[in-house]
């Protein structure tokens, strides 16, 4: 039986040719429109094919095959979509949070930022546009029953509205304080919104049961939490080496993860005051950004990485549930596995 990895390394480069294809067909439609969007279309290509795990189009590709045990083109086709969908997200979460880098690479508005910042973000902000409209054109150009396509580009809409929503509240979130709670209903829109819209993309294309679907929309949510408060508390306690960025850029930002939200109400007074403090300031020095990780450590850690473990059982137990197959079982699993056993690196 292969192994996550594998699995994601063999079908992603499947994936990756037919974005490769996809492609060209657009760059070759745009050249007789204008030489600089057929640069800018260049860009987005280079931005997508960068190395990755391809785990959103590889979820929507082994749901797909766990209930039909086919890969075709069609599938193919709609990965593609996902693909670009998840890509044009990213491009915008980059301008909002103020990254410089993706994966090894100049994050979309710092590419054209030599002509100026204000172009840089502006194009950043089009081509994440551009992006969408074309991850629905690869999924109407798959020979799926029109009323299943219909379904998907419905789903991919309600839920790329859904991601949106959820942004607006992070953002608000680092300018004011939320509870647990309130936390929890910006989260439910936000990677619980992408795994749903992957997941079921791949259900609905297979004509998998409804009481199926049911079980992968409650499934999504909590791989979604789990996921969530993982890659949260790497953001704050990973360090550059491994994660390619400056580690408290969060703090930076004001972020409310919810290893922050357990801090701020478990910590003592004078301690969650100097924590709010820190995280007000416009340019925290080092010190106070490592002042400020040590109380989350100290006070919001270990319960958060508890409740992303939580979440990981509740998505095992009704991935068990489902009639996928044993090779979409098994990958998700070790997945879900992965994330939960990857938090004992943060201490």
């Amino acid at each position: 039986m292969k192994h996550a990895d594998e699995i994601l390394d063999e079908y992603g480069t499947l994936i990756e040719r037919k974005v490769e294809e996809f492609f060209e067909q657009r760059i070759k439609e745009t050249n007789s429109y204008h030489k600089f969007i057929s640069n800018v279309y260049e860009n987005l290509r280079e931005y997508v094919m960068r190395r990755g795990k391809r785990l959103a189009s590889c979820s929507t590709l082994l749901v797909y095959k766990g209930y039909t045990d086919e890969i075709d083109t069609s599938i193919l086709s709609v990965c593609v979509g996902i693909e670009l969908y998840r890509h044009s997200i990213l491009i915008h979460d980059d301008l909002v949070d103020k990254d410089d880098f993706r994966r090894g690479g100049k994050a979309f508005h710092k590419i054209f930022e030599n002509i100026s910042s204000r172009f840089g973000e502006s194009t950043a902000i089009f081509s994440g546009n551009i992006l969408y409209a074309l991850a629905l054109n690869a999924i109407l150009e798959s020979d799926f029953d029109r009323i299943l396509v219909h379904d998907v580009i419905d789903l991919l809409n309600r839920d790329y509205r859904n991601v949106n929503e959820s942004q607006v509240l992070d953002i608000l979130f680092e300018y004011r304080e939320p509870g647990i709670r309130e936390w929890y209903k910006m989260a439910s829109k936000r990677a619980s919104s992408l795994f749903r819209a992957t997941m079921l993309t791949g259900a609905i294309l297979a004509n998998a049961p409804k009481e199926e679907k049911d079980l992968l929309i409650e499934c999504s949510s909590n791989i979604g939490y789990s996921f969530d408060i993982q890659d949260d508390i790497i953001g704050t306690f990973g360090t550059e080496s491994e994660y390619g960025r400056p580690i408290g850029g969060d703090v930076v930002l004001g972020k409310k993860s919810l290893h922050v939200v357990y801090a701020l109400k478990n910590s003592p007074e004078d301690e969650s005051g100097r924590l709010r403090r820190i995280l007000k300031k416009e340019n925290p020095s080092k010190k106070e950004i490592n002042t400020a990780i040590e109380i989350m450590r100290k006070y919001g850690l270990e319960k958060a990485k508890e409740r992303s473990r939580e979440h990981a059982k509740r998505a095992i137990n009704l991935i068990k549930k489902t009639q996928m197959n044993k090779e979409t079982k098994n990958f998700f699993i070790e997945f879900i596995n992965y994330v939960s056993e990857s938090l004992e690196w943060y201490k």
